[in-house]
């Protein structure tokens, strides 16, 4: 059963295999993502774009009416008030795909977990 897995290499593979339109709201993400975090790396984990910088970032995925956002549960809570129009879970948003993207909303979630992640590498480094 596992031999019919896709698996990506890229994030542009992983773009590359939706309708046109999604595909244009994927490239909005990834953009909002590289804007709000440039020094992250973009890699593929759990089958999935993700961005990287001292540890993931956010990851995000397309579902058949849904654009799932991770950015870990601290990035869920910080936010509680503003993603509470949307569905999601502990560490999980799920943006419709009928609606516009809250473009300005994902940018401040990921300039919150690039902040939360240097600071956690920062006191990691200072242990040793």
């Amino acid at each position: 059963m596992e031999e019919n897995k896709i698996t990506f290499e890229s994030i542009d593979e992983y773009i590359s295999q939706f309708a046109p339109e999604v595909q244009d709201k994927l490239k909005m993400i990834r953009t909002v993502i590289k804007e709000a975090a440039p020094e992250a790396e973009e890699k593929i984990s759990y089958q999935m774009p993700t961005f990287a910088l001292h540890g993931n970032l956010v990851h995000f995925a397309v579902f058949k009416k849904h654009i799932g956002f991770y950015p870990a549960p601290r990035g869920i809570e910080a936010f509680q008030e503003e993603l509470s129009v949307y569905k999601g879970a502990k560490g999980s948003v799920q943006f419709p795909l009928d609606q516009p993207l809250p473009f300005e909303l994902i940018s401040r979630i990921v300039q919150f977990r690039v902040a939360e992640n240097i600071k956690k590498a920062e006191a990691k480094s200072k242990k040793k």
